[in-house]
């Protein structure tokens, strides 16, 4: 629980090796955790060498901590191993469809998380890559996955080389619902974002990006409507492409 509730997202890593047991390790516990059917349908690629890193990088748009990190792990959704069981022992496999795609997005998230969660109990830090989605394409070129695979997440590894704060997180009953779902009104709204809004770096955040409220930081220069849905279209391109979309 400790360990949990001290999560901190890690940007700067020691210019330290892994041992590659460790590595091993935290990467058997994700093989640990809950998988549908069975049925494990992810694969995870361990980048190490400098050379494929830096290949890497400008897929993550050249973020720091996805060019300094002295391993990246890509979780790929993975329908292709299974389908080939299935195949080489008389069985049809009929898992080139969405449903598949998302089972095994679901399988290789949850690797991820456990994976982190091993790393932080082994004195190592992580960090989510959320653009791994946004380059999949290029990805799955890199890294040679073959169809019924898809690059979900990555999650950049190393000893951490900075001590940041906790950050701030909306309150517990702003985002549990029992029985059914509570929709907000404004009044509840104002009130579950009301800390965040107050933070020093958030103002700043405004300011930075001369915006009149935090919400317009995220619409209109983070997360802007154009960008996803260009993005969005490039992902089922390469869904179709991978052939998830059958």
């Amino acid at each position: 629980m400790e360990l949990l509730n001290q999560h901190v997202t890690i940007r700067k890593f020691k210019n330290q090796t892994i041992p590659q047991k460790l590595i091993e390790s935290v990467l058997y516990s994700g093989t640990r955790a809950s998988t549908t059917g069975n049925m494990q349908v992810y694969s995870v690629i361990v980048t190490q060498e400098e050379k494929r890193r830096q290949e890497l990088a400008p897929l993550h748009f050249n973020q720091p901590v996805a060019v300094n990190a002295p391993v990246l792990l890509t979780f790929a959704a993975d329908f292709n191993r299974f389908s080939k069981w299935c195949q080489f022992n008389s069985a049809e496999p009929g898992y080139n469809n969405f449903i598949s795609f998302i089972t095994a997005t679901i399988d290789a998230l949850l690797v991820a998380q456990n994976v982190c969660v091993a790393a932080e109990n082994n004195g190592l830090g992580i960090c989510y890559l959320g653009t791994t989605t946004y380059n999949a394409g290029e990805i799955i070129t890199l890294l040679d996955l073959p169809k019924l695979t898809f690059p979900v997440t990555t999650v950049a590894l190393g000893y951490p080389d900075e001590n940041p704060g906790l950050t701030d997180r909306i309150p517990l009953e702003g985002v549990i619902h029992y029985e059914k779902y509570l929709d907000y009104n404004e009044t509840r709204i104002r009130e579950l974002y009301a800390y965040k809004e107050s933070l020093d770096s958030m103002k700043q955040f405004i300011t930075e990006n001369d915006k009149e409220t935090l919400a317009q930081v995220f619409t209109d220069v983070r997360y802007k409507k154009k960008d996803n849905e260009f993005f969005s279209e490039k992902m089922l391109k390469t869904l179709k492409d991978q052939g998830f979309m059958e």
